[in-house]
């Protein structure tokens, strides 16, 4: 049975990019679990997850600065015709739970040659299916769906958790 929840965009997160060849920014890896690298954000003293693959996709998961929002942020280095801070319409489906909501665009950054965007959202039960799903399948009112391989989020998801604790302190 298909439910539809909704997720929502935020424009703090603009400050964001992806982390694995960010240079100068200030994050330090924590661990690895399963294929995720897990990392500390020393400016906002939280960690997030992030895993890439061979063709340059780059997802990123983790929360905002108040702790009170998760995000989900999917990368390219491939040529795409998103905007910076364009919003559009997107349905994400986890093996089968629908979530529609509306992602914020994002070009260059801090990391130059990625695109992609970013969608927020507070709802316990979409981190949960993040967590223990398969499969992400994204599809953007713009352009071309696209699917995600979740394997490993549950332990990545874990380690972050921990981390995060651990900056509390």
């Amino acid at each position: 049975m298909f439910h539809l929840k909704t997720l929502f965009i935020s424009a703090a997160m603009a400050g964001l990019a992806t982390v694995s060849s960010a240079g100068d920014a200030p994050f330090i890896q924590y661990g690895e679990a399963e294929g995720w690298i897990v990392f500390v954000d020393t400016e906002k003293k939280s960690c997030l997850i992030e895993k890439s693959d061979d063709l340059g996709h780059v997802v990123q998961m983790g929360l905002t600065k108040d702790r009170g929002v998760g995000y989900v942020g999917v990368f390219t280095t491939a040529e795409t015709d998103i905007k910076r801070n364009d919003t559009q319409a997107i349905l994400i489906s986890l093996d089968g739970n629908l979530y529609a909501g509306e992602a914020k665009g994002m070009r260059g950054n801090i990391t130059k040659g990625y695109t992609g965007g970013y969608v927020l959202s507070d709802d316990p039960q979409f981190v949960d299916d993040l967590a223990r799903k398969h499969v992400m399948s994204v599809f953007p009112e713009k352009a071309y769906g696209f699917s995600v391989n979740l394997a490993g989020t549950y332990k990545a998801i874990e380690m972050a958790r921990a981390c995060n604790q651990e900056q509390l302190g």
